[in-house]
């Protein structure tokens, strides 16, 4: 959908956009590690020939289709590095094959010959050549075109987290919260080379449609120096631009269980040296968030986002892109049983136009610059109803964010030198108010009418970075610094040295890595202002129950050691332990009975675990993969920064040493999702997904959360250890190819997911009204058409 109201704001970024070019003259980055390929397709003459090829990887993953024009040249971008196959057909003349590695931010020039049939001069290049990465340095986890077709179906606003939450390493809490490691939130997107820093949940703000993604790079450790402040984990993701010549697009549409339907639509054409590309998707839901009770009450949910895009390749040696994106989404949140029976209804909104710019410019063969920059405003709103119960609240929250990035690549030989700077200043502005209209459910001080809570301030945060790319013979090393400047509520500085390394060992096909991350790590700044403003004292008469201290910037060590094992090319299994020490351990609270959430710090936290993950790449018609994840968090007191009221606050006083478990101390999980291709054209899937259980800390006793989420939920809560019992969920698909030919293609998938239809109860005393169960037993089916 598309508000007109909204042109205004989206001609605003296109200037603001304009005057960053301007101001900056020196090319400055898109992503890290990724390259692109440029080709040329010949006939035995060196004649250029138009014909079709894709370019595959089975080690990044990665599956792309392109074509030649009638020079017989194609430029492939935004590959990570690796070692990928290309393959070139065209009539009346043989197929040929070619293996080639991407590994520098430099383009990689090839020529292909075509042989006129009916001669064979294909060049065999085998699965097992592109399975396992020689010189990774690292563990960064890869999701590519395939897994993203084929995924299980999610509900609306969540398909990129779900994608992110099938790895190792990584749980949610309620309302697809990513938490990567035991880190609180503290995740950062990373779209086309642009840092999203914001909390990018379903309550919080709108998703980039997983539909409208090529690839996924994720890192948990080994990060680069070029990454910083959300240092949790790291996504980063590549939008789709296909290298096919004239006009492509895509048509999805779907519908399931809890009333949800969704569409997306995308169009591209491409001519010349430029290409247009235009997408927009919708979605509603009855089963937006997570509901508190099995009922569902109050959640339904809509979304909407639509994106422009233009890229020209102004020479061989310049290229610009500029991208517009406006999302939106509207959506109640759940109620409780007592809330229900009282009338409540709670609304929630999130509104953000995106515009952004990057130019790359090739200097010579051997060094590269890059400019980054953008623009964007993000609006979101609490609101509730008269008949709300134990408080009406109501919220505005609103940004500004202006950024850019830029940095200068140098490679040589064996090894690429990269530095650069970024800066990013974000405008906030705070509103927040509320009435009591259950004065037991407070503490006796709470005032039941306060004045409105407001406040603005900007966020202005500078960072520099260099880091080398070293491969010696078997070795790979990546080591580099970066330098971070903070000013919010604090001013603040660190210096993140980052090394990893990687050893190939040749004759058992295995490949072993170790890493150690420092990271410097900024405070969530949603309702930072408004829970250390001069103001918020008002919320507490007595000065006893009430403790406000400024949330100070994490700082950290991340240690990491692991092994990739190849076995003949069908199977790949990777193995990781880690260890995350953090001082002032960001989390979050809650501002007394409601959904709003601010950041909060404990003394220092120790996370750690081992990972384990099993690809099958192929045997015979079955693909899938299995994994199993680890992990112990514990965070230690006493409390270093936040808001704290009443005898929360009384307890953070008092409370001066000891440990209690990280809230994301799940210990042990399992995911797990095989597919068999049962005939050319269909296919079946099966997986599940097992939790052992979080921990949770609830305020009153158990006759009271009987009441307030009912007898089913109960059940599902240990009170004795003070965990969640197991969760476990098992799902299946059926697709199939209903039509295919000549780059035309329509599939059908059938969803069904928690076949056992056990009532999974994912965060109890969590974020909005403190409950948080999965959806029972639903299915979905989708249809997807390209062109």
């Amino acid at each position: 959908m598309w508000f007109p109201g909204r042109t205004v704001a989206l001609a605003s970024a296109i200037k603001i956009i304009a005057c960053i070019l301007l101001s900056f003259a020196w090319p400055l980055p898109a992503q890290v590690n990724r390259g692109e390929l440029r080709l040329k397709v010949t006939d035995p003459a060196g004649l250029g020939l138009k014909a079709c090829g894709t370019v595959s990887s089975e080690s990044t993953p990665y599956r792309g289709q392109f074509s030649t024009d009638d020079e017989g040249m194609a430029v492939i971008k935004n590959l990570a590095y690796g070692t990928y196959r290309i393959h070139m057909e065209r009539r009346g003349f043989s197929a040929a094959e070619k293996s080639v590695d991407v590994r520098s931010a430099m383009p990689v020039e090839i020529v292909l010959v075509l042989a006129i049939a009916p001669v064979k001069t294909s060049v065999e290049v085998t699965d097992a050549a592109t399975t396992i990465d020689p010189n990774r340095p690292s563990s960064a986890m890869q999701i590519g075109s395939a897994q993203i077709e084929s995924r299980l179906s999610s509900v609306p606003g969540r398909s990129l987290q779900d994608l992110v939450n099938s790895q190792p390493g990584w749980l949610y809490e309620g309302n697809a919260v990513l938490h990567p490691r035991g880190s609180e939130y503290q995740t950062q997107f990373v779209i086309d080379g642009i840092p999203l820093t914001d909390n990018r949940s379903p309550g919080f703000g709108p998703e980039i449609e997983a539909d409208d993604i090529a690839a996924m790079s994720i890192y948990v450790a080994g990060i680069p120096a070029e990454y910083g402040r959300k240092m949790g984990g790291i996504v980063e993701v590549d939008t789709r631009h296909e290298a096919e010549n004239g006009l492509h697009g895509q048509l999805i549409l779907s519908g399931g269980s809890y009333d949800t339907a969704s569409s997306y639509g995308r169009l591209q054409s491409h001519w010349g040296k430029n290409t247009l590309g235009a997408a927009a998707s919708s979605g509603m839901s009855a089963h937006y968030l997570n509901p508190v009770v099995p009922e569902n009450y109050t959640n339904r949910g809509t979304i909407g986002d639509f994106s422009l895009n233009y890229q020209r390749d102004m020479s061989e040696d310049d290229s610009l892109r500029l991208t517009v994106r406006h999302e939106f989404s509207r959506f109640e949140i759940p109620n409780e049983l007592v809330q229900q029976q009282n009338g409540q209804l709670q609304t929630g909104d999130n509104f953000e136009t995106i515009g952004t710019i990057d130019y790359r410019h090739v200097f010579s063969e051997n060094t590269l610059g890059t400019l980054a920059g953008m623009v964007r405003d993000n609006a979101d709103d609490l609101n509730s109803n008269q008949d709300s119960n134990p408080i009406i609240a109501f919220q505005h929250n609103d940004f500004r964010e202006g950024y850019f990035k830029g940095s200068f690549s140098f490679h040589q030989s064996h090894q690429e030198i990269k530095a650069g700077v970024e800066s990013d200043t974000a405008f906030l502005h705070e509103y927040f108010s509320y009435l009591i209209t259950d004065p037991t459910q407070f503490d006796s001080d709470t005032p039941l009418n306060p004045p409105p809570l407001a406040a603005s301030r900007p966020d202005l945060e500078q960072s520099a970075f260099i880091e080398d790319l070293i491969r010696s013979g078997k070795w790979t090393i990546d080591a580099g610094v970066r330098y971070d400047h903070y000013q919010l509520l604090l001013n603040e500085f660190g210096f993140s040295p980052r090394i990893s390394a990687g050893f190939f060992l040749l004759h058992l096909n295995m490949a072993i890595h170790a890493s150690y991350d420092r990271v410097f790590q900024t405070p969530a700044f949603e309702n930072i202002l408004i829970s250390s403003s001069n103001q918020i004292n008002m919320l507490s008469t007595l000065s006893k129950q009430f403790l406000d201290l400024p949330v100070k910037p994490s700082r950290g060590n991340y240690f990491e050691g692991g092994l990739t094992k190849e076995f003949r090319g069908r199977m790949r299994f990777d193995v990781n332990y880690y260890r995350r020490d953090v001082r002032d351990y960001a989390d979050d609270n809650q501002l007394l009975n409601t959904g709003v959430s601010y950041p909060i710090a404990f003394d220092k936290a120790e996370i750690y675990g081992a990972e384990g993950k099993l690809d099958l790449l192929h045997l015979g018609k079955l693909t899938g993969f299995a994994s199993y994840s680890y992990m112990v968090g514990n965070a230690w007191y006493p409390v270093t920064g936040g808001l704290f009221l009443g005898e929360d606050a009384s307890a953070a006083l008092s409370q001066l040493s000891g440990h209690f478990p990280d809230s994301q101390d799940q210990r042990n999980t399992v995911r797990m999702r095989f597919q068999y291709r049962i005939m050319p054209r269909i296919w079946l899937a099966s997986g599940a997904s097992y939790g052992s259980g979080l921990p949770f800390e609830y305020g009153g006793d158990e006759a009271t959360a009987l009441a307030e989420y009912g007898p089913q939920v109960i059940d599902r809560i240990n009170f004795a250890r003070g965990r969640l019992r197991p969760q476990l969920a098992v799902n299946a698909s059926l697709g199939t190819d209903i039509y295919v030919r000549k780059g035309r293609t329509i599939r059908l998938q059938a969803d069904g997911d928690n076949l056992n239809n056990r009532l999974n109860v994912i965060d109890f005393g969590g974020l909005f009204s403190g409950n948080a169960i999965a959806p029972m037993r639903s299915y979905a089916v989708r249809l997807d058409a390209h062109f």
